[in-house]
């Protein structure tokens, strides 16, 4: 698949928006952007699932949580959480897929964490203190292109007749979709919220 970066099919009903892609992606920046722009609320999955000095929920207190999350009438919700996430593709209207370069994710999370080394980060629930990242991290977001991204493409694809699907593979692409849902708010044909 190639980028996808038109907002023909999204600029109507863009009300339940999905983010998913590598860490360092740029998923949590872009569903502010998107927020904004659409006057949509936007929750972070990572505030959401964290609790303080990063624990974990119990897995039935997650999935209650998500649930919640997906019973509202208008979201954009960014993050991937793999045994959630198809929930949340078949509750959105639309999925933005963040498959950026590895070497550009891994940029980031370094700057993000140097940037916020031992505080918390807007998107994250106080107490959440940014650290650097470990291992199985960045040995995550070196193989999420061989390994996570052809499944998320299968799944994908199987819902782009019902769904409005976006693939960004690249910053400039980034910058496109959003000048020119910005210019498509500007003439009012988007309606995000009734």
């Amino acid at each position: 698949m190639q980028s996808d970066i038109t907002t023909e099919n999204t600029t109507s009903g863009m009300r339940r928006v999905c983010i998913i892609g590598c860490g360092g992606s740029g998923k949590s920046t872009l569903a502010v952007k998107l927020g904004t722009l659409l006057d949509l609320p936007v929750v972070h999955l990572d505030a959401v699932h964290w609790r303080p000095n990063w624990q974990k929920p119990s897995r039935d207190d997650w999935r209650r949580l998500h649930g919640e999350l997906l019973e509202r009438e208008t979201w954009i919700l960014d993050g991937n959480y793999g045994s959630t996430m198809k929930q949340r593709i078949a509750a959105s209207d639309t999925v933005i897929l963040l498959a950026l370069p590895r070497l550009t994710c891994l940029l980031q999370v370094f700057k993000r964490a140097i940037r916020h080394l031992g505080r918390s980060r807007p998107d994250l629930n106080p107490g959440c203190r940014e650290q650097l990242p470990d291992r199985e991290f960045l040995e995550w977001i070196w193989n999420y292109n061989r390994t996570r991204l052809p499944g998320i493409l299968d799944d994908l694809k199987r819902v782009r007749i019902d769904k409005n699907v976006v693939i960004l593979r690249s910053r400039a692409d980034v910058d496109r979709f959003l000048n020119d849902l910005t210019q498509k708010t500007d003439r009012g044909v988007v309606q995000a919220v009734s």
